[in-house]
């Protein structure tokens, strides 16, 4: 089986693989501090939770944004797996990429890319609310092509409770109405109602510079099913994209070699 890993800068997925079927996933922090040993005590006690054990993983694929983790993941994979992938210029003959600079691109935005081709179609706009809510745009052919950074809803969460002193954490729920009655709502309204319309904005400026005003827009990420019940302009909802597209960078690779 294949353990696939998005390692975020807040989060890190992982997805056990039989083939092209997620068996299982679960998330863990990302933590910068965490040594190898750490991290494989980490793993065999999340496949002992779901009644498996590391012997089971032939093959480990990873997508991250934070170097200094990379090198202690690689270790890990060195321990339990027969090989590894590592999505970025190791996969490039694999992945459709089409940018200014190729390699400024994010694993995990290429994996989104990949997988919405396959999955989902192209052309067709990736709305990923993680850290940051990163927008992937893939065009007609399967290229991803560029896109769009904000800040990501916890992010401008923590800054405003930071910058403003009555305001206390909110739980981040999609409020009934658009006129908060009070001030949890009035935030709520702002931050999961403000990043929603944020989104449709730029989906729509995006289809008409693409010239795909029908581009399927998918959305992912950990508060992607908070966003997604406030707007109708995702047409899916794949909690688990990033990790569907390095299984199939990995697979592409398998067959390469």
């Amino acid at each position: 089986m294949l353990l696939a890993i998005d390692m975020g800068n807040t989060q890190t997925s992982l997805g056990l693989f039989d083939g092209e079927r997620l068996v299982s996933a679960w998330r863990m922090p990302t933590d910068r501090s965490f040594t190898t040993d750490e991290l494989h005590v980490r793993l065999h006690g999340y496949f002992r939770m779901y009644g498996m054990t590391l012997d089971t993983v032939d093959a480990m694929a990873f997508a991250g944004v934070v170097p200094e983790l990379n090198h202690a993941w690689r270790r890990v994979a060195g321990r339990i797996a027969a090989s590894t992938v590592v999505v970025g210029p190791d996969t490039a003959s694999v992945t459709r990429v089409r940018a200014a600079n190729p390699a400024e691109v994010g694993a995990d935005r290429i994996a989104n890319a990949t997988a919405a081709a396959k999955y989902h179609g192209a052309p067709s706009i990736v709305v990923d609310f993680g850290t940051a809510t990163n927008i992937d745009v893939i065009d007609a052919e399967g290229y991803y092509i560029g896109g769009a950074i904000a800040p990501g809803l916890r992010i401008s969460m923590d800054a405003l409770v930071a910058r403003a002193a009555r305001l206390s954490s909110v739980p981040l729920d999609a409020p009934a109405h658009a006129i908060g009655a009070n001030t949890v709502e009035a935030v709520q309204s702002g931050a999961v109602l403000g990043t929603a319309a944020m989104a449709e904005g730029l989906v729509a400026r995006i289809r008409r510079e693409l010239g795909a005003p029908s581009a399927l827009v998918i959305a992912t990420g950990g508060l992607a099913p908070v966003i997604a019940g406030s707007t109708d302009v995702f047409d899916v909802v794949d909690g688990q994209l990033t990790l569907k597209g390095i299984c199939e960078i990995y697979r592409r690779m398998r067959e390469r070699s």
